[in-house]
């Protein structure tokens, strides 16, 4: 598959799955992923999880502005930069946000998430 094609295919489950049920995210996760979360790390495809389900927002809407990717590394691995808005219920104002993904595939030929790193853009 194209990278730019596989990233857009990544990101747009990725945050669906997010704005619906965080917990389903766990199986994009290993137990050897990292995800940096505004600077705190966590690593644990469970303690990801964790983190992500105890955000204080029960429901959001992410709306993606770009996606740019890069293959990463002898393994096929693939760097993922998106940037985006970030709607929480309730509030008015959309946040602007920051991830990058450092995918690996799987030896069943899916992808897995190895490094996530999320930040919030202030102005």
């Amino acid at each position: 598959m194209d990278p730019d094609a596989l990233a857009k295919a990544f990101v747009e489950h990725y945050y669906s799955t997010f704005d619906a049920n965080r917990g389903n995210l766990a199986s994009l996760y290993q137990e050897g992923s990292m995800l940096t979360f505004e600077g705190q790390k966590i690593q644990g495809s469970q303690n990801i999880v964790a983190k992500l389900t105890s955000l204080p927002f029960q429901q959001c809407q992410h709306t993606i502005t770009t996606v740019d990717c890069q293959p990463s590394g002898p393994a096929g691995g693939m760097l993922v930069f998106v940037s985006g808005n970030l709607q929480l219920s309730g509030e008015q104002h959309a946040l602007k946000f920051s991830q990058m993904f450092h995918l690996m595939p799987t030896p069943q030929g899916n992808f897995y998430v190895f490094n996530d790193i999320f930040r919030l853009n202030y102005a």
